[in-house]
């Protein structure tokens, strides 16, 4: 048997981390390729597979590891409750952009543009995957991979199309973006080939992207509440797009 402390090593820097069961969990339920995964109590990671993932439980068996926590602890960042981790391949880009730019889409994609929070763009990531929207595309530096979009996201990203495009490669399809000044959102029916954009927690919607913008529109809000939080921002604008479905 390979041991996995060596094919972590080896692997590390070309995979997505898996940080937690749930993560594992998720990603392996839609189909994602995991070479190693390890955990410092066997036992305790079997007994919660049996708990909350029983349709996984003899995959688990054969793919976790118990390696000694300490050993544990020098692979993650931040050791997750569950003392599980795992690498898993990630999706080709190729593959991703060909889900993205194809027509017609059964569900929208969301666009964030210029995200700064990395726990916020993995809530999204979450949302999007509940709902079955296509994809999460990110515009501008933020990382969607990144360790801790992964862990925000519970290892979601494998069930959606996730890359980082320019505003000037988004996918096709009529561009609705939510901005305070927009027509109110209750009265408008969003087409399953929408592309979705929200701007930024601090700046809003970036000018390179307002200037390919075919539709803005607003959230309801009481006078005198700034804002929503990106990923309630998210969660109400694909909850009224599903609303509309039979």
């Amino acid at each position: 048997m390979n041991d996995p402390l060596r094919v972590w090593h080896r692997l590390a820097d070309t995979s997505v981390l898996l940080d937690g069961f749930h993560a594992l969990k998720h990603a392996l339920r839609f189909g994602a390729e995991v070479p190693v995964a390890v955990t410092a109590d066997r036992a305790a990671a079997l007994a919660l597979a049996e708990s909350l993932a029983p349709d996984l439980g003899e995959a688990l068996d054969a793919l976790l590891t118990e390696i000694p926590e300490p050993s544990y602890r020098t692979l993650v960042p931040r050791p997750h409750p569950t003392a599980v981790a795992a690498l898993a391949v990630r999706p080709s880009r190729a593959a991703q952009l060909e889900t993205l730019a194809r027509l017609p889409r059964p569900a929208p994609v969301v666009v964030l543009d210029q995200p700064r929070n990395l726990g916020n763009a993995g809530a999204v990531i979450r949302l999007a995957a509940g709902f079955g929207a296509t994809g999460v595309v990110t515009t501008g530096t933020l990382d969607p991979w990144h360790p801790m979009v992964v862990r925000g996201g519970a290892g979601l990203h494998f069930a959606t199309a996730v890359e980082r495009l320019e505003p000037a490669e988004l996918p096709p399809g009529p561009l609705f973006a939510l901005d305070p000044e927009g027509e109110d959102l209750r009265g408008v029916r969003l087409p399953d080939d929408a592309v979705l954009a929200f701007g930024s927690e601090r700046t809003g919607l970036s000018d390179a992207l307002r200037a390919r913008t075919d539709h803005l529109l607003a959230l309801p809000m009481r006078p005198q509440v700034s804002s929503y939080n990106l990923a309630t921002s998210v969660a109400m604008t694909l909850y009224h797009w599903s609303a509309q479905r039979p």
